[in-house]
């Protein structure tokens, strides 16, 4: 029975790979070629596009702008709720296994995700054994009413697991990047893309940086390139450390960046202490709301923030 279903999540995950292989080249956009020569050969990004959940608008039309932007980020941990400490080890088969409570939990994240005009999602999987082969991404797209929406896979274990990061997004995309961050141990990944926002454009960077000092050092010196120049920018996700290394001992103390406000924790999410996911901005964008959310849907609490270019 095990054989037969791997095998069917195996099947489904190539006719998908297939289909998203033929709207990444579709899509592919001049932001996307003129990035790609930047980089060296070792870490090069892979050109990405959007997976619409509905008809995507022609590239270059233009469409009504927002006068702000509302932010998420959120850790949903593949959509496992966990609320105490020693569950990391007692309930630790649900990283491998599916489980009876898991549809109803992402259901419940559908909900918190629905509020906002681009959202951020780390520790998601990609369609394998462990989440029934749901693209978790494409599912709360579809629950929560996303138009455009895009799963990086960072860790790819066939049918046992597709892990990485994942972007809802209700406002129309004219840019992405899929990046792979360098360290010692392949697995971390970066989603960017530009959105418009009172006629301007903001560039988004969402990631989740390693827990290794070493490689989370190389990391931000990738994101410091990337945000080089950008007058409008965010880098928004799980960064895995407390906001004064991130900005004053990092290679980001080199660059224009600032936090949106005061850091508060977010982990553990049934007793925040520490202060994990972040949201930083350079000075040409506007901060008008920020706030942690009590929402104990994961082990970390998402960071919601609405902004708007200067």
């Amino acid at each position: 029975m095990i054989r037969r279903t791997l095998a069917a999540g195996a099947r489904a995950s190539e006719a998908a790979a297939k289909v998203q292989g033929r709207v990444l080249k579709a899509l592919d956009t001049p932001f996307l070629s003129r990035r790609l020569g930047d980089w060296p050969a070792a870490h090069r990004p892979v050109s990405g596009a959007w997976v619409a959940a509905a008809p995507t608008p022609p590239l270059g039309v233009e469409s009504a702008e927002a006068t702000s932007l509302k932010l998420l980020s959120f850790n949903i941990q593949l959509g496992i709720r966990t609320s105490r400490y020693r569950q990391y080890v007692t309930k630790g088969w649900k990283h491998l296994l599916p489980h009876s409570r898991q549809a109803g939990n992402l259901e419940r994240i559908a909900r918190v995700v629905a509020g906002y005009d681009l959202v951020a999602l780390q520790e998601i999987d990609g369609g394998s054994l462990r989440s029934g082969f749901v693209n978790q991404v494409e599912y709360l797209a579809s629950k929560a009413g996303f138009p455009y929406w895009y799963a990086q896979l960072n860790r790819d274990l066939g049918p046992l697991a597709q892990h990485g990061n994942g972007l809802l997004a209700k406002v129309p995309p004219w840019g992405l990047e899929d990046h792979k961050l360098p360290g010692a141990i392949p697995g971390r990944g970066a989603i960017v893309v530009r959105v418009r926002c009172r006629g301007k454009g903001i560039l988004v960077v969402l990631l989740h940086l390693s827990l290794g000092g070493r490689a989370r050092h190389l990391q931000l010196a990738y994101v410091r390139e990337l945000i080089r120049g950008e007058a409008h920018a965010v880098v928004m996700g799980d960064m895995n450390s407390h906001l004064s290394r991130l900005l004053f001992r990092s290679p980001l103390a080199e660059s224009p960046l600032r936090p949106a406000a005061p850091q508060q924790p977010t982990w553990p999410a049934w007793r925040p202490a520490l202060a994990l996911d972040h949201v930083l901005v350079t000075p040409g964008i506007r901060v008008d709301d920020y706030a942690v959310l009590d929402c104990h849907l994961s082990d970390h609490r998402p960071i919601a923030v609405t902004l708007s270019p200067h």
